[in-house]
């Protein structure tokens, strides 16, 4: 599987250690940065892009790592057909995937230690997205992303 990663400033080390860790599983990771801790840099240009690679499809899936996980995940949800989900453990990454398809899952370096990170990634990349009922709702929340991007080409 072909994952992209990113991460602002205060994801970066979260993100070389998930990295390594997937590689090690056997999975191919395209960086999308930031490149290093030290520069302050901006959390929305990091899901953008890895928002945009996996609705562009040159990625099967997205990891994303910022400070809370949570401004990431917004930016990365701005992206037409990504859903991104903000997780803290094992239970919520692995549910993220099956029941809502997140097709990006976004962690806080600051809120979730490394090793409940490292389980969750492992828990989120071995999931497989339900059926029937799930796919249903996901197919509502479709939906909903195609009436919003409607209304603002009706806006125009």
């Amino acid at each position: 599987m072909l994952l992209a990663l990113g991460a602002d400033h205060a994801g970066f080390a979260l993100k070389q250690v998930i990295s390594n860790f997937v590689q090690e599983l056997g999975h191919e990771v395209v960086d999308l940065g930031t490149n290093n801790a030290t520069t302050s840099v901006d959390y929305p240009d990091f899901g953008a892009a890895v928002g945009r690679a996996v609705a562009a499809k040159q990625a099967d899936l997205g990891i994303l790592v910022c400070g809370s996980g949570i401004g990431i995940a917004i930016a990365a949800n701005k992206i037409h057909g990504v859903r991104a989900a903000t997780v803290t453990d094992v239970t919520s990454a692995r549910l993220c995937r099956e029941h809502n398809h997140a097709n990006v899952v976004c962690f806080g370096a600051r809120l979730t230690g490394e090793q409940t990170v490292l389980d969750a990634v492992a828990a989120y990349l071995s999931a497989t997205p339900g059926d029937e009922r799930h796919g249903r709702r996901v197919a509502k929340l479709a939906d909903l992303e195609q009436e919003s991007v409607t209304n603002e080409e009706n806006q125009q």
